[in-house]
């Protein structure tokens, strides 16, 4: 099946399960005038599993036509079906496509879309190809673009032992200074994640540049740690 097509074929399919009630209230929810389907999350991903089933990628470039063909739809959820479709072959997920995940980010610029691709997606490439993607993420987190910025520090989040802690709280520290709620938001959700396996260390951290790091970087990086005290 070709790119186009399995866009169509999907389209098909959401568009019947899809619930008009449902789409304005998504409308609603995430601020935007962006046309939806109508489908929930689990319906969603059932109907990308299904088609990646029967029509996986033969290939790299396969792999990236076939994303870049649900991207551009439209509506929102298959920009979701994107990102899963992204996710469900990690053999795929190289650093050439990489271009295409930041522009997904850029174009996508909410985080509904921007936080999944930087999890799953360039957080596993940062894990897994640490030495090239260590002066990227140095290159995103300098990027005017505050969504890329939020990437690059979402990006750690589920390293667990494996997170590069010393890059990690760099990332904080440089964009402490920001004021804009994603940024200062991701900054506390990204040390509270890290909290989960390294809470002496976050607890250190967060200590030692409180006046540096805004309240709600601070209570979002704490809420781990002052639970379980």
């Amino acid at each position: 099946m070709k790119p186009h097509h399995l866009a169509i074929e999907l389209a098909r399919r959401l568009t019947e399960a899809g619930n008009p009630a449902r789409a304005k209230g998504a409308q609603a929810y995430l601020k935007t005038s962006d046309p939806f389907f109508g489908v929930d999350a689990s319906t969603m991903r059932r109907e990308v599993k299904v088609l990646g089933k029967t029509h996986p990628p033969h290939d790299q470039a396969e792999y990236l036509a076939q994303i870049q063909a649900l991207w551009s739809l439209p509506q929102r959820e298959a920009h979701y079906a994107a990102v899963e479709w992204a996710k469900l072959f990690p053999a795929f997920q190289t650093m050439e496509a990489l271009p295409l995940f930041e522009r997904m980010i850029r174009e996508g610029a909410w985080w509904d879309t921007v936080d999944e691709l930087a999890r799953f997606l360039v957080g596993s490439l940062l894990l897994n190809e640490r030495a090239v993607m260590k002066p990227e993420m140095e290159r995103w987190i300098r990027d005017e673009n505050l969504w890329i910025r939020r990437a690059a520090l979402v990006a750690h989040q589920k390293h667990k032992e494996r997170t590069d802690e010393a890059q990690l709280f760099d990332h904080c520290l440089r964009l402490a200074p920001e004021r804009d709620f994603f940024l200062r938001k991701a900054i506390g959700w990204a040390l509270r994640e890290h909290s989960k396996t390294r809470p002496g260390a976050v607890e250190t951290f967060i200590a030692a540049h409180l006046g540096e790091l805004s309240g709600l970087s601070i209570r979002e990086g704490l809420k781990r740690i002052t639970r379980a005290h």
